[in-house]
């Protein structure tokens, strides 16, 4: 995975009760960057996207790097036949539609509460996605404590809409797993979304190669690991703590609890950095270093309504779309051991 997108920016966000709304210059938005930034991630995307194609035609897991004939980030190969290039689109387009999606969503609630705000920054880089996400940077205050819900809980949905619509689409492109495969080649793991699409599926067309089998045994389409990079992300930005859309969703809540609602996270996240995936190591510092402060916002309007239910909704979609091992033997105790391995084969 690369890695998921980063929090929203709420770092001078701040206000005091009884003082008049600011005058805020216009934002000067600086759209040769943003344009600049999006076409550089298409084209990382894209070239990704085309290895990704060519392993899944070749009977290979679409991340595999196992292909000694392809460097790691092949551009030259697929700039040597547009057509190669051009394979990369399903994955590409999925990708950068999610990140979209989930940052416009930020954006355009800003806009709602006239808060000011950048477009999206898009984050070209040769990660085996060929992305590092997307991030807007905020650049007003958030008056109340129902701005700063919407305003976190936007970017998730809009993200989540986008990563399910792909996934229902991308799993009757996919296909099953080559006989001479063992699941263990296959270094994904899998939400709990993708077992119930994955069932829905086979429900529905059970005569379906891939459907007809387990989810361990399906070689995934592009567009596929593509929507699991957003259900990946989206989990990821939905953490209840710091200052992470989860955080802001959890605080506009209960200011109060918030803090203690981090601690837990960081909690959880531990054991399950020891046990099953080392990245959480990385993201249970970066929810401790965000915990410290949260902007304050206006005690009323409370959170109320329509709003509670969104915030099951987002809960439900942590729950949905979490992935304890996201990627297999990537425990702290397995990389100890590749360590000692290639230690002593040195």
């Amino acid at each position: 995975m690369s890695e998921p997108s980063p929090p929203l920016s709420f770092s001078t966000l701040e206000y005091y009760q009884g003082l008049p709304r600011p005058i805020v210059p216009r934002l000067r938005q600086r759209y040769w960057l943003h344009a600049l930034l999006l076409v550089a991630t298409c084209f990382t995307t894209l070239v990704m996207g085309a290895r990704m194609q060519y392993n899944f035609e070749h009977n290979l897991p679409a991340l595999s790097v196992s292909d000694e004939s392809l460097p790691y980030f092949p551009y030259n190969w697929a700039f040597s036949q547009p057509a190669r290039l051009l394979a990369g689109w399903p994955f590409a387009a999925t990708v950068m539609l999610f990140f979209l999606a989930h940052e416009m969503g930020h954006y355009l609630c800003c806009r709602y509460y006239g808060i000011q705000a950048t477009l999206p920054f898009f984050i070209p880089l040769p990660t085996p996605i060929g992305t590092m996400g997307a991030v807007i940077l905020i650049r007003t205050r958030i008056r109340s404590r129902t701005a700063l819900f919407d305003i976190g809980i936007a970017g998730p949905i809009a993200g989540f809409v986008v990563a399910l619509a792909a996934l229902a689409v991308s799993l009757g492109w996919s296909k099953p797993m080559p006989s001479g495969m063992s699941p263990a080649d296959y270094e994904l793991g899998f939400p709990l979304i993708f077992d119930l699409m994955h069932r829905a599926a086979s429900m529905a067309n059970p005569v379906h190669g891939a459907a007809a089998l387990p989810l361990e045994r399906v070689l995934l389409h592009p567009a596929a690991i593509a929507a699991w990079v957003g259900m990946f992300a989206t989990s990821l930005n939905l953490l209840p703590g710091g200052q992470l859309d989860g955080g802001h969703i959890a605080f506009a809540i209960s200011p109060e609890a918030h803090k203690f609602i981090s601690l837990l996270t960081i909690g959880i996240l531990l054991p399950m950095a020891y046990f099953l995936w080392m990245g959480w190591w990385v993201w249970a510092i970066l929810l401790q270093l965000s915990s410290f402060r949260h902007p304050r916002v206006t005690e009323r309007p409370r959170v109320s309504g329509k709003r509670v239910w969104l915030a099951i909704f987002a809960v439900a979609m942590l729950a949905l779309t979490l992935t304890p091992s996201p990627f297999a033997h990537a425990s702290t105790p397995d990389f100890v051991q590749q360590v000692r391995e290639q230690w002593r084969g040195r």
